[in-house]
This record gives C-alpha cells, sequence and structure tokens, in this order.
C-alpha cells in the first residue's frame, strides 16, 4: 500500500536515486531484456546510444523528486502516454517493468535497498502504473472510437512518393483496406513498423506533414546517413505496403489560436510545423510568422508549398535563412537571409506575445529555446517537439512548464480516472 511511510521513504531515496538512477535503469533493460518480444519494442539505436536509458532515468528521478505533488509530471505521462499507444504497449508490460525496476534497485543499490525502500517504491510505481494504464486507454478508445481510427496496426499502401529535397523524400500512404481515416491534429505523428531485411522489425516516429484530412497521410522522412528506417522508407516503391498505428503525439497547434503564433523549425524539423501552417492558413486570423532555418537550397524542403501558403493567407508571413546559400539559392526568393536565426530576427517575430511551435535538431532547439527565454517570452508559451531525454536541450537546466492542473484535465481528462468513452473532435 502506498501510504504517507512509503510515500516519505521514496522522497527520501530521491538523491540516491538521482545519484545511481542511470545504472538502475540500465541494469532493468538488462533484466527485462531477457523477453525477446519485449526488447522489439524497443529502438536499437536508441538503445546504443543512451537515449532512452537517459530518458527513463530522467522520469525515475522526477517522479522520487515530486512525489508529494505529482500534477508536475502530468506533461510528462501526456508525452509518453501518446508513445505508449503508438507502440501498443499494454498493461502487462508495465507489470514487467516494475518487477524488474524493483530487482535492479537491489542489485545497484545492495545493502541501500532495504525491504523497506524496495517496499515503497514497489507501491509508488504501481500508482505511477496505474496512471499511465487508464491514460492510455482513454487515448486509444478516443482513436478507436472516432471516424477512420483504429486499434493497433492498419495496413497502409504507398500511393505516392515525391522527393522534396537532397535528402528529405514524402511517402503518401492510404489504407488498404479503402476506409477513411481519423484526421490528425496539426503536429502528430504516425508510427510505422518496419520490416527490415534484419528480420527485426522496427518502430520509427514520423511527424505528419501535410494538412489533415480523411483519405491518407503523407510523412517526410530525411535520409540519415546511418538510419536503419530512413534507410528502409527511402527504398520503397509506389504500392509497399506497411503496417502503422494511429496518429499520436502530444505537440499539437491549438484547435483555436487566440494570440500570434510563431512557427519555428529547423531543418527536418519542418514537417510537423507544415501541417500547422496548413492548418493556420485555413482557419486562423490572427498574425501567424513562419521562421525557417536550412543550409541550403538543396537541403530546404517544402519551399513552393510554404510560397503557396503564404499566397493564400495574407496573415501568414515567412522568413527563411540559409547558412551557407549556393551560388544557385536566390535571395528574395529561395531565402531571406544569410546565416542562422539571430536574436534580432527572433525578437521581431515574438512581438505581440506569440505562442511559440519550435521544432528541428537538438543544437537548433537549444539555441531557440535559450534565445526565446533571453527576449523574455513566457515558457508557458513555447510548445516544442524532441525525441529525446529533456537533458540534452539544457546545458543550464530551466525548470518545467506545469500547466494549470483544472486546464489540463479539461483539455486531456483525468489521468487518473477510469476511461469512458470519449468524443474527438480533430
Amino acid at each position: 500500500m502506498f501510504d504517507n511511510a512509503a510515500r516519505a521513504i521514496v522522497r527520501d531515496s530521491a538523491p540516491a536515486i538521482r545519484l545511481h538512477g542511470l545504472a538502475v535503469v540500465e541494469r532493468m533493460y538488462e533484466l527485462l531484456f531477457r523477453d525477446p518480444a519485449i526488447e522489439l519494442i524497443f529502438d536499437p539505436s536508441h538503445m546504443r546510444d543512451g537515449t532512452q536509458p537517459r530518458a527513463l532515468a530522467e522520469a525515475v528521478i522526477a517522479y522520487a523528486e515530486h512525489i508529494d505533488d505529482l500534477e508536475t509530471l502530468l506533461p510528462m505521462v501526456e508525452r509518453v502516454a501518446h508513445k505508449h499507444v503508438a507502440l501498443g504497449i499494454t498493461a502487462e508490460h508495465y507489470g514487467s517493468v516494475g518487477a524488474c525496476i524493483i530487482e535492479a534497485m537491489g542489485d545497484v543499490l545492495g545493502e541501500a535497498a532495504t525491504p523497506a525502500l524496495l517496499g515503497a517504491w514497489t507501491a509508488a510505481f504501481g500508482v505511477l502504473a496505474d496512471i499511465f494504464i487508464n491514460r492510455e486507454s482513454a487515448l486509444a478508445d478516443a482513436v478507436a472510437y472516432h471516424d477512420g481510427g483504429w486499434r493497433g496496426l492498419r495496413d497502409f499502401r504507398v500511393d505516392r512518393v515525391e522527393d522534396e529535397s537532397a535528402l528529405i523524400r514524402s511517402l503518401y500512404l492510404v489504407p488498404v483496406d479503402g476506409g477513411t481515416v481519423i484526421p490528425h491534429v496539426p503536429g502528430q505523428y504516425l508510427t510505422l513498423h518496419l520490416p527490415l531485411s534484419s528480420g527485426r522489425p522496427l518502430f520509427r516516429h514520423y511527424s505528419l506533414s501535410a494538412a489533415p484530412g480523411t483519405t491518407g497521410y503523407r510523412i517526410s522522412v530525411k535520409r540519415e546517413p546511418l538510419g536503419a528506417g530512413s534507410g528502409y522508407l527511402h527504398t520503397l516503391a509506389v504500392g509497399t505496403v506497411i503496417d502503422c498505428a494511429a496518429p499520436a503525439g502530444h505537440f499539437t497547434l491549438a484547435s483555436a489560436p487566440e494570440r500570434p503564433v510563431l512557427l519555428l523549425s529547423g531543418g527536418v524539423g519542418q514537417t510537423p510545423i507544415l501541417s500547422m501552417a496548413h492548418a493556420l492558413a485555413d482557419r486562423a486570423r490572427a498574425p501567424v510568422r513562419y521562421l525557417h532555418a536550412a543550409i541550403d537550397g538543396a537541403a530546404h524542403a517544402f519551399g513552393p508549398e510554404v510560397a503557396d501558403i503564404v499566397a493564400r493567407a495574407p496573415w501568414v508571413e515567412r522568413h527563411t535563412c540559409y547558412e551557407r546559400p549556393r551560388a544557385e539559392d536566390r535571395p528574395g526568393i529561395d531565402y531571406d537571409a544569410v546565416g542562422r536565426i539571430d536574436a534580432a530576427t527572433l525578437a521581431a517575430a515574438c512581438s505581440g506575445d506569440p505562442d511559440v511551435y519550435l521544432c528541428g535538431p537538438t543544437p537548433f532547439m537549444r539555441a531557440m529555446l535559450d534565445g526565446l527565454a533571453a527576449i523574455g517570452v513566457p515558457a508557458a508559451n513555447v510548445h516544442f517537439e524532441f525525441f529525446g531525454p529533456q537533458s540534452s536541450l539544457d546545458e543550464n537546466p530551466r525548470p518545467p512548464v506545469i500547466p494549470d492542473r483544472e486546464s489540463f484535465i479539461a483539455v486531456n481528462g483525468s489521468a487518473a480516472a477510469e476511461p469512458s468513452r470519449p468524443t474527438v473532435v480533430a
């Protein structure tokens, strides 16, 4: 039972968990991966580079440090819950993870892992597991009950392929069954189950880059030199069938923005931002500023598409920076400034107290977050997508954005409540 005594033990163990949390999580994965079926769920590249263990260690540390203020963790719960639904995580998985992490604590902490400590953490993980299980059930039900929605994986066919730049290729996907699809919320991603030649299936998340619709989806993938998923997708021919989970993700555009909006992207981080731009061109009337950074014209994707958005929606302004323009790149047409997005450009784009939506590579994200903080943009106004541990963005960690609990529940439902049959407004 997770009573006050158990809560106090978890709270008092926070310094030790901060010191040894990564070692505990790494040992937990060793134990967990004794089950090959569970190991297949995890991205092997994120295990090799330590991204996955660091992200989980940060979550465990945060849980210990905020055990008396769990509302602080609601943004983390929402972000992770969307990923878990997309990956098909079940209640049974939580039982396996909980057992392995308690065993790992015993292995790593040694004599400090007293029966009282392990008992308290067992109860604490039970509470956290229930929160996640209930929230994930509600999210999965919301998608499954919506017109065009589904549960688990669904077969999609590559209907069209377009090269958007030297590195980025778009795949247009339509359901094999000929049915409709649930319209995604701008900013969400699609999770693909890729049958690689190694025989090991691979789950990959790719942002949806087109305007929401009911006939299919578009993802736009940058080919990475050692990327197993992107390498596979860049070889696919029209007609290839792949399995997809339904759209998911917490990084989404407000349905009716009341303030100006700043869209801020770098490189392939443009993909979720572009979907937002389409939606804002269709329904917004408040000013929208779209700042994008690219290396040069060869790397810049969707230039003509963004120009079309600006042409049909005069309230949308764009500003494109090329770090190293080529001789054939045309100033004033292909790009507006040489170099990176500087402080003056960022400050000008933030006039009018905008909501900021941000996505891009880690160095770009870090620079933009620091720049926004330096000019006084409230942290609550900044929304961003980042795949990896939060600490990767924070050379000087800033406090987490803590939403008002009532506002969170009004939008998302209570994480601790039993899910009812929900309605989704896409």
